[in-house]
């Protein structure tokens, strides 16, 4: 029973932290709050955790929800989500970028450090398929330790982005969107079978 919840933890876990990706993405956290000062960035980040736990907190919530009410089959939510995750991974995978011109504010904190970057389609779609598939218990406590996760690196930026640079960074992104793309396929691989046996 615990080596299968705790199986399920690190499996919920992991698909999340691939997806959010708090150490891949500290390049872009940094350079998008360049010109704040110390206080500013702190407070923009703080924003950025609040919004970013209310949107995934939502989504959990309602996941079951929102597919009973669109009348959506898991099997199909599986294929759906796990083409997106795959795509998501490739775009990774293949030097696609995040980052943009936006203006230097606290206000970067809601709006992309929040969504689309810590919670975007990736993250959402993840989660209601965790739901499905792991249970409520397991993707509640896999996000509040990727939240755990975040909350530490924004506070600790400067100096984690010191001891791996840019490379390093940079690297263990694509890492995680390798991992990420085995695991969207076999979303796809699991949803097609479910759905080929309800023909």
């Amino acid at each position: 029973m615990m080596d299968g919840l705790l199986y399920s933890f690190i499996r919920a876990f992991i698909v999340l932290f691939m997806i959010i990706d708090p150490i891949g993405n500290i390049p872009f956290l940094i350079t998008i709050t360049e010109g704040l000062e110390k206080e500013e960035r702190k407070r923009a980040f703080n924003l950025a955790i609040i919004v970013a736990a209310a949107l995934l907190a939502f989504f959990t919530l309602t996941g079951r929800s929102i597919l009973q009410i669109f009348g959506i089959k898991l099997d199909s939510f599986m294929i759906g989500g796990g083409i997106l995750l795959l795509l998501l991974s490739m775009k990774i995978l293949l030097g696609g970028s995040l980052e943009k011109e936006v203006k230097r504010d606290e206000s970067v904190g809601a709006v992309p450090i929040a969504c689309p970057l810590l919670v975007g389609p990736g993250a959402i779609t993840a989660t209601i398929l965790l739901l499905e598939t792991e249970g409520i218990l397991v993707t509640v406590l896999a996000a509040g330790a990727n939240f755990a996760i975040i909350f530490l690196t924004m506070r600790n930026i400067d100096r984690v982005y010191r001891i791996l640079g840019r490379t390093g960074t940079e690297v263990i992104a694509k890492v995680m969107a390798l991992l990420l793309a085995a695991i969207a396929v076999e979303f796809i691989s699991d949803g097609i079978k479910a759905w080929i046996s309800r023909l």
